[in-house]
């Protein structure tokens, strides 16, 4: 109990409005983290960008009708910013999504978020993190998801595939979104292309997936291509315009 309370208060300490109560007998298609990279190699606009696509992700009327479309007609979100090992952030607790009005409640909520950046790039950190929100969850949920967007390799803390090994094992799907930005990190680039690291280090558990974001300015098509797909459920060759 206290550490979802601790979660709760990062939520109330960005200076939003408290979500919706959560009660425990409502239902949900899938819980879903939203694990979003804040570190040093996104700057200002790439970050901007980051947030927008998210927001009118969202806010889509495809999304929001695949959303009512699923058995249970609700998803729970939250929204997790993450940089290197040390820094994992909760921005938005768990809201549950169910109608266009509260998809763009938490879009309204998450322009207004404070947002910080560190360095480094610690996806298994992200991963942990997401697990321990997942297990504070108060929706019962028919499946768990841990959504891992990002820019680099992770380059702090344990390797990402312990982390991912951990999650899979709970039953947890984690799907990755490799943004494919040409700037190297720190002076250095990837030992190997990132959507190739995201496949093999990164996505795991059943109906795992990946869609590459060519670059910043394209990643709001690639966040609701995928939302899409997680919040449906479905099969990897389904395609979207």
């Amino acid at each position: 109990m206290r550490r979802r309370s601790l979660l709760v208060a990062a939520g109330s300490a960005a200076g939003l409005p408290p979500p919706r109560p959560a009660r425990a007998e409502e239902p949900v298609d899938v819980a879903l983290v939203l694990a979003v990279d804040v570190s040093r190699s996104v700057d200002e606009d790439e970050a901007r960008l980051q947030r927008e696509g998210y927001r009118n992700a969202m806010t889509d009327p495809r999304l929001v009708e695949a959303i009512r479309g699923g058995m249970m007609g609700g998803v729970a979100i939250c929204y997790v910013e993450w940089a290197g090992i040390e820094y994992q952030r909760l921005v938005l607790p768990w809201t549950r999504i169910g109608a266009q009005r509260d998809a763009e409640i938490w879009a309204d909520r998450l322009a207004e978020a404070q947002r910080n950046s560190l360095s480094w790039t610690s996806i298994s950190g992200a991963i942990d993190f997401a697990r321990q929100a997942l297990a504070d969850c108060p929706f019962e949920a028919t499946r768990k998801v841990i959504d891992v967007s990002g820019d680099g390799v992770n380059n702090s803390g344990p390797p990402a595939e312990e982390a991912r090994d951990r999650a899979v094992a709970e039953g947890i799907t984690i799907n990755g979104l490799p943004i494919l930005n040409d700037r190297p990190t720190f002076g250095r680039r990837p030992p190997i292309p990132l959507d190739i690291y995201f496949r093999e280090s990164v996505i795991g558990g059943p109906g795992a997936f990946m869609i590459a974001a060519e670059d910043f300015d394209v990643f709001g098509q690639a966040v609701r291509r995928k939302l899409i797909r997680e919040i449906a459920g479905l099969p990897r060759e389904q395609r979207f315009g």
